[in-house]
């Protein structure tokens, strides 16, 4: 699997996969300086099934944890895969 890659910017930024040439990305939104809105996942179709989704949360729950930040999931998929993780609960409100 192709390592996730962040872009982030003062306001906004996201995590990014590619895999096999399709990109599936997480966005985000910064509210102030503790908090982040999860707002969007995109997984292509071509790799819906692999696990991608997931990847991408990985690495949001881990960065969140690495700077201290609480998150606030307004996705979909977000909100479902943190009823899957209640190890999740220190990071997700």
């Amino acid at each position: 699997m192709t390592e996730v890659a962040r872009e982030d910017s003062e306001s906004r930024g996201r995590w990014v996969v590619t895999v096999d040439g399709h990109e599936a990305e997480m966005t985000y939104s910064r509210l102030g300086t503790t908090k982040l809105i999860v707002d969007h996942t995109d997984v292509p179709g071509a790799l819906r099934g692999r696990g991608v989704g997931l990847i991408l949360a990985e690495r949001m729950i881990a960065d969140a944890r690495a700077e201290g930040l609480r998150v606030i999931a307004l996705c979909p998929f977000v909100k479902a895969q943190a009823r899957r993780h209640p190890e999740w609960a220190d990071v997700i409100e």
